[in-house]
């Protein structure tokens, strides 16, 4: 085995679980990027897997990669630099550790992060929020847990992998009614429930009867619902409430959609961003700032507030010939 075998599987061992007691998420994370790499460097290189070293992962090689997951796979420019983190990691593990391949791993650390234009965050209004909530047929199981399962992510704005993550005994519906979720980062924080919401969990809660350990919003068998699985639904609804709703038809509506109209909605209500930043679990507040780059309304009322300056409207005219046959090209 060459010594990229050995290192890699150090690096998930002893750098990603033992040091450094990364979640599950980011171990799968690493994991599938090194999966990927590896198929696509075996195909490339004709070498198995347990025989590529650290000269066949060159730049060239990691470059093709790179382009293959964008042209390909179709992955965004997020993911492919998601992707490159996760082979820097790696590299930057190995670097203290194999003096001999210094020069081949330090061309593929000089790598950089593709930039990519920044789109305005897609959210729902209220009219479109209450089309797709109508859908889910009330008289099915299914329907009632996805109606359930909408309604919270609308409201708290939860990430779609701590909607999967959450309990029963994550649920408190008494007075100060609140869930409990597991964030990113590993940090736990509470979210206030509203009335409707807490009445439409009630229902859902006595109907089901479980334990406290049992997956709020469970398939069939009492599994845990997957990503796929959850996205899958919100896709059915949305082509359902379209045709209520009109305007959805030019949204592309995901977990995350739900999950920027949670923040849309505080933002129309007063909210402070610092509270919004607190109520989503964002690591830093400037990452709220993105709302009100997209909240036309706010931006609307702020110019409302500008006096505007009081001058005459005038025609530049060039003072040079050549000038003005420039300006009329």
């Amino acid at each position: 085995m060459s010594a990229l075998g050995p290192t890699l599987q150090a690096f998930f061992t002893d750098r990603l679980l033992r040091e450094r007691n990364a979640s599950p998420l980011t171990v799968a994370a690493y994991r599938d990027t090194w999966r990927l790499l590896l198929g696509f460097a075996s195909k490339r290189t004709g070498k198995p897997p347990s025989a590529l070293d650290f000269n066949d992962i060159d730049v060239p090689l990691v470059g093709a990669f790179l382009d293959h997951l964008e042209r390909e796979r179709g992955n965004a420019v997020r993911t492919r630099n998601a992707r490159l983190a996760a082979i820097h990691s790696l590299f930057r593990y190995a670097a203290l550790r194999h003096p001999e391949h210094a020069a081949s791993i330090a061309r593929v650390l000089a790598i950089q992060a593709k930039r990519f234009e920044r789109a305005l965050v897609n959210f729902l209004t209220e009219p479109e929020v209450e089309a797709l909530l109508s859908v889910p047929e009330r008289t099915t199981w299914a329907g009632r847990r996805d109606r359930a399962l909408l309604l919270v992510a609308v409201q708290t704005g939860l990430r779609i992998s701590e909607l999967i993550g959450l309990c029963v005994g994550d649920v408190h519906l008494g007075t100060g009614a609140h869930l409990v979720c597991h964030g990113k980062g590993r940090k736990e924080r509470v979210t206030p429930l509203t009335s409707a919401t807490v009445e439409v969990l009630r229902y859902w809660l006595a109907e089901q009867q479980a334990t406290s350990t049992s997956h709020l919003f469970p398939t069939r068998t009492g599994t845990a619902l997957s990503r796929d699985a959850i996205e899958h639904r919100i896709a059915l609804y949305t082509a359902t409430a379209t045709k209520i709703c009109p305007t959805l038809a030019r949204k592309s509506v995901t977990a995350h959609t739900l999950r920027h109209t949670a923040a849309m909605r505080l933002l129309e209500a007063g909210v402070d961003t610092t509270v919004i930043a607190l109520w989503l679990g964002h690591e830093h507040v400037d990452t709220t700032a993105i709302y009100l780059q997209a909240h036309l309304a706010i931006k609307e009322r702020a110019l409302a507030k500008i006096r505007a300056p009081q001058t005459q409207i005038g025609r530049y005219r060039p003072p040079d010939g050549l000038l003005t046959f420039l300006e009329a090209l």
